[in-house]
């Protein structure tokens, strides 16, 4: 970067970088007390005086991410007293309770690349909470994040996760916001999966981005174009779940950065371009004890222990009654089409793509469950949150229908407006949420819905685009 004479802010080299953020990383898998952590974040905060601000980031009930920048000496003297507006984020507060706090989870830091997100910036994530402190209880974060640590704390269950997240690229910044303009969406590659000359545009787009996670600390395995003309995915390996949770937000911010430095964008949207395939993220879920993988039987069906089994029957049982969380857009649920390798049959299977759950070919350390039906758009705390506590507490199959494998195929909502309504009178998402969160968000998806045709039809609609809630257009929500 261009160096200026009066100014000396920090800028480290991406192998140092990654190298920082693994231990960074290995201090919040290994359980290192969160009072030690904050006392080393704040001390290097202190010497490193080529720092000039934190990024503390949240996400609302819908997954939209937020970044507030503090400037470093601010924060250090009042990290116990941020606060801010929370009637403007849609899903939480009323405006006659609007101030919310944000308290900074140091075990979540992240040393950043320059190139990228600008030098002498750190980033942070944070909890949301009411103004005495306590959890605020549509942050997701904070849910995902106690549920865990109750399973550690109760007989040492670690839940572990790992995202496999498509997107697509497209010509031109803010293309998701030009959408109501042109009325279309421009391909940067129409060569499909895995046909990708090094060097062309797409495939710059991914190397960029893949050094930018192995910066953060994401441990890369592979990535490639995908099925669909300019579409990507950038897989890296597993984590504890609420570490998972976050790469998920960091990918996207990643990619959504990177495509813009680049004169594109990059969209998370389920399906943005009619007549092609999709994108979701495909969920990997397995939990362990004592270093024991607890979904591994090598005689078990698919070698999956009847922990396992018992674990998809429970996701099952309750599909329809989840589905709008992994499913929280009017667009979402055009992905859900049998002719585009689509995951909505409510069964698991090995071999089919179609499930929503397959059990992937794995060995003792990699067995786990695939959950397939899940958005890109989806809020990933909610979506995580709720595959484990319905997997492990949800209800299991009446007697009369107990083996949902082998009974005749059942399909997920194929409209947001069914989503909507299983949702809402839903008795188990009431118990695994709360009357409340159940209550603002299914009130923030019918607000979405009721801006957009109730028929889905064969094309995509304009209203499906600019009123999606990732895509942050806030001057015609206003208008509308």
């Amino acid at each position: 970067m261009e160096r200026n004479p009066l100014r000396d802010f920090l800028e480290i080299p991406y192998d140092k970088l990654e190298e920082m953020n693994l231990e960074a990383k290995r201090q919040r898998l290994d359980r290192v007390p969160a009072d030690r952590i904050r006392e080393e974040r704040e001390k290097y905060l202190q010497d490193e005086k080529r720092i000039k601000a934190v990024t503390v980031c949240f996400s609302d009930l819908e997954g939209r991410f937020h970044m507030l920048d503090y400037d470093k000496k601010f924060l250090l003297t009042a990290a116990d007293n941020l606060t801010f507006d929370g009637s403007s984020v849609r899903g939480f507060s009323q405006q006659a309770e609007s101030d919310l706090r944000l308290a900074v989870d140091w075990t979540a830091f992240y040393w950043l690349p320059a190139d990228v997100f600008g030098p002498g910036k750190v980033l942070v994530f944070g909890f949301v909470e009411e103004r005495d402190g306590r959890p605020y209880d549509a942050d997701m974060r904070t849910r995902l994040k106690l549920y865990a640590e109750e399973l550690y704390s109760r007989d040492g269950t670690v839940a572990q996760a790992s995202n496999e997240i498509e997107g697509f690229l497209f010509k031109g910044r803010d293309a998701e916001r030009q959408f109501h303009v042109n009325g279309q969406f421009e391909f940067l590659s129409t060569g499909g999966y895995y046909h990708s000359l090094p060097g062309d545009a797409l495939r710059r787009f991914i190397d960029n981005s893949a050094e930018v996670q192995r910066a953060l600390g994401f441990a890369n395995e592979k990535d490639h174009p995908e099925v669909a003309p300019s579409q990507f995915e950038m897989n890296y390996s597993y984590a504890e779940a609420c570490v998972a949770a976050d790469q998920v937000q960091l990918y996207k911010l990643i990619c959504r950065q990177v495509a813009q430095q680049m004169d594109m964008t990059a969209s998370f949207l389920p399906k943005p371009v009619t007549g092609v395939n999709g994108s979701g993220m495909h969920t990997n879920l397995s939990l362990a004890r004592g270093g024991c993988n607890l979904f591994w039987d090598p005689s078990g069906e698919d070698n999956l222990a009847s922990f396992g089994w018992s674990f998809i029957d429970r996701l099952l049982t309750s599909a329809n009654d989840i589905c709008l969380v992994l499913n929280s857009s009017v667009n979402a649920y055009r992905r859900l089409d049998p002719h585009f390798e689509a995951p909505n049959q409510i069964k698991a299977s090995a071999i089919n793509r179609g499930a929503m759950v397959r059990i992937p070919l794995a060995n003792e350390k990699s067995a786990r469950i695939e959950v397939r039906s899940i958005g890109p758009d989806a809020n990933p705390y909610m979506t995580i949150y709720t595959l484990l506590k319905t997997g492990l507490e949800g209800p299991l199959p009446k007697e009369a229908d107990k083996d949902l494998r082998q009974s005749r195929t059942r399909f997920l909502p194929d409209n947001i407006y069914d989503a909507i309504r299983l949702f809402k009178s839903s008795r188990f998402a009431g118990e695994l949420l709360g009357d409340s969160v159940q209550e603002k968000f299914a009130d923030v998806k019918q607000m979405q819905a009721d801006r957009c045709p109730k028929a889905l039809g064969a094309l995509i609609k304009t209203a499906e685009v600019q009123f999606h809630h990732e895509v942050t257009n806030q001057y015609l929500w206003s208008r509308f």
